[in-house]
């Protein structure tokens, strides 16, 4: 039991980073397809104003025709690997960060050191997922191309290893710029406007700390999320997912992905698949959050208060 002005006991650190990575791959599986969608339309009409998809709905049925039904789950060990490594050691630094900045009478960090401890958790964990971020890319991209285009990874084991001996190991950190850029916007908006959110929701008196004040502290989490990380995130898609022309890159970097998107494609296309990315960050959050607070409370119930 936790003596008078000391902080109460928490789990340790090694519990913070498993439980958080648990958290992301739970949410994974149930959001995969909509994430397959979001890549499929930020890499589509490329160069182009011709839209490949109507909508995401579109999107989703001529997946299904094509593909199949597990040709919505494509890329599936991918996403998995990148929440193992993206998400545990995102949520277990932020998770770590936040407690030691918040104060002994139990005053958590303000806005400001929220959003900055946000950024720093997200750019280490884009670093460390990066190389499945690629894989993922990839592996989600390849049943729109030509059969004879198809990279036709099994699994995100043999993409890494393929990726390396084919384009040498640097290729898996392709990207990481913009990667980590995208997840400095994500969890500065993320993880700082969930608390935020969760906070006021708490504070109208009309939501007790269950999970409909979660689910929906994470949807509003999520639009934040959404409207500012797109135009980095389409980004990051291309450049992962670039191929070299007459040896050279199809893009020079960020800024030109950028410039050449808003000429040939428009403005408005920075933020192609803006419902399946929502549909996507909502849930995924929403489910992330759930499971993590879950987890730490039967931690809490069976191994800290027993």
């Amino acid at each position: 039991m936790a003596t008078s002005g000391s902080k109460p006991k928490t789990s340790p650190k090694s519990i913070k980073f498993l439980f958080g990575g648990l958290a992301g791959m739970g949410a994974t599986v149930f959001v995969q397809p909509l994430d397959l969608v979001k890549n499929r339309m930020q890499l589509a009409g490329q160069g182009s104003k011709a839209r490949e998809y109507k909508t995401s709905f579109h999107a989703l049925v001529s997946i299904l025709k094509n593909e199949g039904v597990g040709g919505i789950y494509t890329g599936l060990s991918a996403g998995l690997l990148r929440q193992a490594t993206y998400t545990t050691t995102r949520l277990g630094i932020y998770t770590v960060l936040f407690e030691r900045m918040t104060k002994a009478d139990g005053t958590p960090p303000n806005f400001l050191m929220k959003a900055l401890i946000g950024m720093t958790a997200g750019a280490t964990g884009a670093f460390v997922g990066t190389p499945a971020e690629v894989a993922l890319i990839r592996m989600t991209a390849d049943g729109r191309l030509p059969p004879d285009q198809r990279r036709g990874y099994s699994n995100v084991f043999n993409a890494l290893v393929r990726i390396s001996r084919e384009e040498g190991i640097t290729t898996l950190w392709r990207g990481c710029i913009p990667t980590m850029a995208r997840a400095v916007v994500v969890n500065a908006a993320q993880l700082a406007s969930y608390s935020q959110s969760k906070q006021a929701l708490l504070d109208t008196g009309y939501f007790g700390d269950d999970i409909l004040c979660h689910f929906c502290a994470s949807m509003i989490s999520g639009l934040v999320t959404t409207a500012a990380s797109m135009p980095v995130d389409i980004v990051k898609t291309r450049i992962q997912n670039m191929r070299m022309i007459d040896g050279k890159p199809e893009y020079k970097n960020g800024l030109d992905v950028l410039a050449t998107v808003i000429r040939k494609e428009g403005f408005f296309s920075l933020w192609k698949g803006f419902t399946p990315y929502y549909a996507r960050l909502g849930p995924h959050t929403v489910l992330t959050f759930i499971f993590l607070e879950q987890m730490n409370k039967f931690y809490k119930i069976y191994f800290l208060d027993s």
